[in-house]
């Protein structure tokens, strides 16, 4: 049971991670990498409450995230 739901969990968070770097690399939307990091956040939090990551393994991921996002921002917007 729980090791089932901690993949579930597990497997959501490797997909909103994709789902940022697909907006980054193979779109290069600014708009829908940020909508993708808005909607990452909250499932990666929910997934280290659960107990599938450690509550510090999902804040690294989260500032990675969140920084992989803004260095895209600056250079779209440096570029144009």
């Amino acid at each position: 049971m729980r090791r089932d739901r901690n993949r579930m969990n597990r497997t959501k968070v490797k997909t909103v991670v994709k789902k940022i770097d697909a907006a980054i690399e193979v779109e290069g939307s600014v708009e829908k990498a940020r909508e993708a990091l808005v909607a990452a956040v909250p499932i990666i939090e929910r997934a280290a409450v659960k107990g599938a990551f450690h509550k510090k393994t999902a804040a690294r991921k989260v500032s990675r995230l969140t920084r992989k996002v803004n260095n895209f921002v600056k250079s779209k917007e440096s570029a144009a």
